[in-house]
């Protein structure tokens, strides 16, 4: 089996175990969204807190983006075929983007409904201290989802999942002014007003999520190549070669987590083309053995010229 063949058939395995994890984090998630959702909403109703249904309201949506993540992992974990040469990750890329603007939506929202409801005043009637206790256990819980499924989507490099895991933090965020507008309606029914700043306060931290999430999901759809640093530990790798005198042309593309590139290799002209292709393959070999998370590479072999060197 050759090196890229080898290669592929590691990536395979990897991605089916990957997704299982995946998929088994994100079924917990979903869960937990429900049950707490589920257990704000009869907190705001028997609370009498508007606020907690609001934030039951937002933690719905966590429901919706794990749905996404469950539905889209059993497309972008599949091997490459004829149809998809390449594999099927960017299925991914766009998972994480959609995740990245539903975060944005909801962070518009959260502004949107903080600006239009204060000029409602305070409620009529006091909301009780079972929706001030809704709120806490949700902003431990969902703040303790989030690490736990950031630290996992980190290890097993879903960006998929890393992004569902901001969408649990920003459920836990939300339910901070939730939080305060009830003990301060609890308190002192005048100071509802924190509510609406602490609202806003809190989407400009989701807005700056939405943007780290979608952003480089956006320049890995552009094509965008590795950063210069992992290019030139791939360029040395391929310079350490023996036979190899110069490395240039380097070019390089994210397909999911993984990298894609083509390198061109200079060697000695008066080699026979069996020479030139064993020498083509081990440095496709050390590329795939030791580059960072590179799964493919195309070499080209190129005779050396005077000057080339220099």
């Amino acid at each position: 089996m050759d090196p890229k063949e080898t290669a592929a058939v590691l990536s395979t395995e990897r991605d089916r175990l990957n997704a299982g994890t995946v998929m088994h984090v994100t079924w917990i998630g979903l869960f937990v969204n429900v049950a707490l959702s589920t257990g704000k909403l009869l907190a705001g109703i028997f609370g009498r807190s508007q606020a907690m249904v609001a934030d039951a309201v937002h933690s719905m949506s966590d429901c919706a983006t794990d749905v996404v993540v469950l539905v889209g992992v059993r497309y972008w974990s599949k091997p490459p075929d004829a149809s998809h040469p390449h594999g099927h990750k960017r299925i991914e890329t766009i998972v994480t983007t959609i995740i990245g603007i539903a975060l944005a939506g909801v962070g518009a929202g959260i502004i949107y409904n903080a600006l239009v409801t204060l000029k409602d005043g305070p409620h009529t009637t006091r909301p009780s201290i079972v929706a001030f206790l809704a709120a806490l256990v949700s902003i431990a819980v969902k703040e303790g989802l989030y690490r736990w499924t950031v630290a996992v989507g980190k290890r097993v490099k879903s960006s998929a999942m890393v992004a569902n895991a901001w969408h649990h933090r920003s459920d836990a965020f939300s339910s901070i002014p939730a939080a305060i507008a009830i003990a301060g309606a609890v308190l002192i029914p005048s100071w509802q007003f924190l509510d609406h700043v602490g609202a806003i306060v809190v989407s400009v931290f989701i807005f700056q999520a939405a943007w780290s999430i979608s952003w480089p999901a956006l320049k890995q759809l552009m094509d965008v190549g590795a950063p210069q640093k992992v290019c030139d530990r791939i360029k040395a790798i391929a310079l350490n070669t023996p036979g190899v005198k110069v490395v240039h042309a380097l070019r390089t593309r994210y397909i999911g987590s993984d990298l894609q590139m083509d390198v061109h290799v200079l060697v000695d002209g008066e080699i026979s083309v069996t020479e030139g292709h064993d020498i083509a393959e081990e440095v496709k070999r050390r590329i795939l053995a030791d580059g960072p998370d590179v799964i493919d590479v195309t070499v080209h072999i190129e005779p050396l010229e005077d000057g080339d060197e220099s």
